[in-house]
Formats: structure tokens, sequence, C-alpha cells
């Protein structure tokens, strides 16, 4: 059975967890990180040196980082799914995969902290109109982008979609002063929330 270790309110395991999901995978996930703590210990760091949350066990074969992670599961087990099968139609999700990964989340995660985990009397108001308005900026390329696409890599859910997608649960729920109006990326939220797996593993507290 495919192990999984990592806390079920992390960003980076609940993609993990919602690809789990849409693949159908029988697993069991191990608390970890955060509280709950295990990332010392020899069993851990045998599987990941570096000692971070998520990675899974599937059958012998330990894999850590989400989006080598996502990979990993749905090229073995959602070819043709989650993983297209056509180089140019897995790459249309890949580029979008890439670009949550190393452009939106770090802005995003920088919004939340500044709003989510942090008291209203000490958030610095202009700092956070300032970081609001660049992560709009970026979500508003997706929006462009989702223009007359259901998904963003076409007509199917596809890896492309579980790394921004994962973020907009939080994005919504938070009060955010100066968020853009962003048709397109809140009618594909609508869409993603409408999909148990996204439902059971990213709609969580946090």
């Amino acid at each position: 059975m495919l192990q999984i270790w990592g806390r079920a309110n992390s960003i980076n395991v609940q993609k993990v967890m919602w690809t789990v999901g849409e693949l159908g995978l029988e697993h069991q996930r191990h608390d970890a990180g955060g509280k709950a703590g295990g990332l010392d210990t020899p069993e851990f760091t045998a599987m990941n040196p570096h000692r971070t949350i998520p990675v899974i066990d599937d059958d012998g074969v330990a894999v850590w980082e989400s989006a080598a992670i996502m990979r990993y599961l749905a090229a073995k087990y959602g070819a043709g799914g989650l993983w297209p099968e056509d180089p140019a139609a897995r790459a249309a999700a890949d580029q979008w995969a890439e670009w949550s990964h190393s452009l939106l989340q770090p802005v995003f995660l920088r919004v939340f902290q500044a709003v989510a985990r942090t008291p209203p009397p000490k958030q610095n108001v202009q700092r956070v109109l300032t970081m609001v308005k660049r992560l709009g900026a970026l979500y508003q390329r997706l929006d462009a982008h989702l223009e007359n696409r259901p998904f963003v890599a076409g007509d199917q859910l596809t890896i492309g979609d579980i790394p921004a997608g994962a973020t907009l649960y939080r994005y919504y729920a938070m009060d955010l002063p100066g968020r853009p109006d962003l048709p397109n990326l809140q009618a594909w939220h609508e869409r993603l929330r409408e999909r148990e797996a996204y439902r059971q593993h990213v709609e969580v507290r946090w």
C-alpha cells in the first residue's frame, strides 16, 4: 500500500493527497512535520535526507518533493489522464505546474503568512496590499489562459491544475484587500470544488 508522510494542512502535502484522490489509490497517510514532528528520525531521514514533507513510499520506492511525487504518481497510475500521453499535451500541463511551483506559490505563501498567520493588529497593511497586488497579477495570467478552457491543459484535469488549484481554497477564504475580479479563475475554482478529491484533501482547516 502507498505510504505518505505529511500533515494534512500542508499545501504541499495537499497537492499530493489530491493527486492520490484523483487516482483512487489505496494509501495510508502518517502525520509528520509541524507539530507532529517525526522528521529527524533515522527512518524518515533514510527516505528523505532533507527532512521535509511530503514523502511517499510506493512499494519500496521513496520519493520526496511534491512536484516529483505528483509526476511519479501521475505517470505510473494516471497515464492518459492526469499525465497526458502526448508530449505536447503533457508539456502544456507541466509548464503550468512548474509556473505554480516556482512563481505563484512563493508569493502566495508570503500573502498567507502575512494575513492568515499574522494577527490583524500586527499586520503591515501596506505590505499586505503590495503583496496581494503582486499575487493578483500572477493569477491574472492564469485567468487569461483559462479563457475558453475548462482546465489548464484543455478539456480534462491534469497535473497542471493541481499546484495552482490547491492555493485557491485559501486564497478565496482569506479576507484580502484589493483582490482583483478574475471570473475565469473563479469559475475554474468552482469546477475544482465539484471534485470529491479536492473537497476532501484541499478544503481542510489550516
